[in-house]
């Protein structure tokens, strides 16, 4: 019997079990893919307090050196459910049962890829799906931003700041986005609207070079020189199959807020995962201590 079970092995579950270890818990994290989640594509990591600069890999290798120093166990498996039992949660996996007093979701989310040639081989080498982690990479240089959302709209803005270009490429005529970033955009000279656009390919040998472009309304492609293509088409979270025992939104992220509990008791919800406004590397920490403080809470009564 575990204390704390947590599904998930980036940075909020990895977090969670060292709370969750400093407690006197016995904890286990259970990750189906690779420890350390989507961080560990990035070649650095400057963002983070306290670190001024690492990779992405060592930074989450890290972490689960430490949750395991603590005492915490992992085990490399695809969890397929959970079935609640009142006072014990049984985690279920294609081999195996963990059952435990109380359960962490922190299954993160995936980012929408575009699916065009060059995208996962040039992924941290110019190819990057958070301009808030790499944008700083690009200072003075020459971006191109796809998407139309607010994160889109948000990453251009950001990225305005330090690069001497920002392409902001969108399918359609309009911007799904917040109206007033539009404006505020539109007002800056180093800001360029590629409308009605799809990017088609993207080019360079060790690094990104150039994007080839399509007007959908000419059916033409044309090239954009670029050093860094910043993909924001959406995230993907993987809670479909906690549908049954938490409360999710319309895009599929579980109902928790700030407090990480969900409307299940004694299952809680930490990082990308849940429902959220800022999704960082130190916002996904900052989830699993507090997710961990409360399953201690909920397990004391």
């Amino acid at each position: 019997m575990y204390d704390i079970g947590i599904i998930g092995g980036g940075t909020a579950g990895m977090t969670a079990a060292i709370y969750g270890q400093r407690a006197g818990k016995k904890t286990i994290i259970i990750e189906g893919g690779v420890f350390g989640g989507q961080i560990t594509s990035s070649p650095n990591v400057e963002n983070y307090p306290g670190i001024a600069s690492v990779s992405g890999s060592e930074f989450s290798m890290n972490l689960l050196d430490q949750a395991v120093k603590l005492g915490a166990e992992t085990a490399m498996e695809q969890v397929t459910g959970i079935r609640d039992e009142g006072s014990v949660k049984v985690i279920e996996t294609a081999g195996k049962e963990y059952p435990c007093r109380s359960v962490i979701l922190a299954t993160g989310v995936t980012h929408r890829h575009l699916g065009v040639p060059n995208e996962e081989r040039l992924t941290g080498a110019g190819v990057s799906y958070c301009a808030t982690c790499d944008g700083m990479f690009f200072r003075g240089r020459d971006v191109a931003v796809v998407g139309g959302g607010s994160t889109a709209l948000q990453d251009a803005e950001f990225l305005s700041n330090y690069c001497r270009k920002v392409y902001l490429i969108h399918r359609r005529d309009e911007f799904r986005g917040e109206d007033s970033i539009v404006k505020r955009l539109e007002s800056k000279e180093n800001v360029e609207f590629i409308l009605s656009a799809t990017v088609r390919d993207i080019i360079g040998d060790q690094a990104v070079e150039r994007l080839i472009v399509n007007s959908k309304k000419t059916g033409k492609e044309f090239k954009l020189d670029v050093s860094g293509v910043f993909i924001a088409v959406g995230q993907i979270p993987k809670n479909e199959i906690f549908a049954d025992v938490v409360k999710l939104d319309a895009d599929g992220f579980i109902l928790a807020a700030e407090d990480c509990i969900t409307s299940r008791p004694g299952i809680f919800a930490a990082g990308d995962c849940r429902t959220k406004e800022v999704r960082q590397l130190t916002t996904a920490a900052a989830d699993g201590a507090v997710a961990a403080l409360a399953a201690c809470r909920y397990i004391a009564g």
